[in-house]
């Protein structure tokens, strides 16, 4: 999938496509439909599919302390989206400047005159442009007059209600992996390059792997048994114990990190990318009194998720 990274690198021979815009933080079911029938459209027009979205997320640069965590960060975006056979993806960057550009103009100058959109796919719930003015009904009038077609997908559910980016957190923050697996159509992973850290956990006896979240917050804390995949090596897992959260007995930092222990494992991985499958929430993250109190407990933890994997086996 090619990535256009901004406005500025549209070029002339991205004209003409097939689009679709918005946050897809998750890439979920619902986000997939809507990438299907991008893509069903797309076929049917012999053009480029075109999925548009912003950087940082609006709500993010508005109010990033205060803007709900995100499920996946841009790199996690990018290769869900790619994996659902997209041509192209546009990163528009979102700053003050965009922030007031009106919808009227986002469609004339953006859609039209940079992009020469032939047919948009848009959830029913789409809002953009300046104080979220514009809408399906605005893009439906402008596209009769700039020469597109724009139609909606129905809102997808599941169970008792709608699949959003919201009740997946909500599922992750109560540790329902199972509901979060269904609602995403995947496991809930978390995918990063492991780099180095304080070197604490090999100091108490358990080595981690850390690793870069590129985002201001997770969707969850605590500790959790984990399965590993390694790059370059596709269809094995590793048995591991993940840290999820800001590590409150050794740091006073407000920004969450990741760290894993795998188990009965001593492979050198420094620089590796990792994809990191929550199955079960183990505890909640503690402050302890001394690091004595932190490795008993995760020494704990070790035993606990060694017993989960194998009773998780038979």
């Amino acid at each position: 999938m090619e990535l256009i990274r901004g406005l500025h690198n549209i070029r002339p021979r991205h004209r003409g496509c097939v689009a679709t815009i918005g946050a897809f933080d998750g890439v979920h079911l619902g986000h997939q439909a809507v990438l299907n029938k991008l893509k069903q459209i797309s076929n049917e027009l012999q053009l480029p599919s075109l999925v548009i979205t912003l950087e940082p997320l609006p709500r993010e640069y508005f109010a990033p302390i205060d803007s709900p965590p995100r499920l996946l960060s841009f790199r996690e975006k990018y290769c869900a989206i790619a994996g659902q056979g997209i041509d192209r993806l546009l990163r528009v960057k979102f700053d003050e400047a965009l922030s007031l550009v009106s919808a009227e103009d986002f469609i004339e100058k953006i859609f039209h005159d940079q992009l020469g959109i032939k047919y948009m796919i848009v959830g029913d719930d789409l809002r953009f442009g300046h104080e979220r003015r514009g809408d399906f009904s605005l893009l439906q009038r402008m596209g009769n007059e700039f020469g597109f077609n724009v139609s909606a997908t129905e809102t997808f559910e599941i169970g008792e209600g709608r699949v959003s980016s919201t009740r997946i957190r909500q599922a992750l923050e109560n540790s329902d992996f199972e509901q979060a697996e269904g609602l995403l159509g995947r496991p809930y992973t978390i995918s990063g390059k492991v780099v180095y850290g304080r070197q604490l956990g090999r100091t108490l006896g358990v080595p981690t792997a850390n690793l870069q979240l590129n985002r201001i917050k997770a969707a969850m804390a605590g500790v959790y048994a984990v399965e590993v995949q390694l790059e370059g090596e596709p269809g094995k897992y590793y048995p591991a114990v993940a840290n999820v959260g800001t590590r409150p007995t050794v740091d006073h930092g407000l920004t969450a990190v990741l760290e894993v222990h795998l188990l009965e494992f001593s492979q050198d991985i420094y620089r590796k990318h990792m994809d990191v499958i929550f199955r079960k929430k183990l505890r909640d993250e503690t402050k302890f009194a001394s690091l004595d109190e932190l490795k008993t407990a995760i020494h704990n933890d070790i035993a606990i998720a060694s017993a989960y994997f194998s009773q998780a086996d038979k």
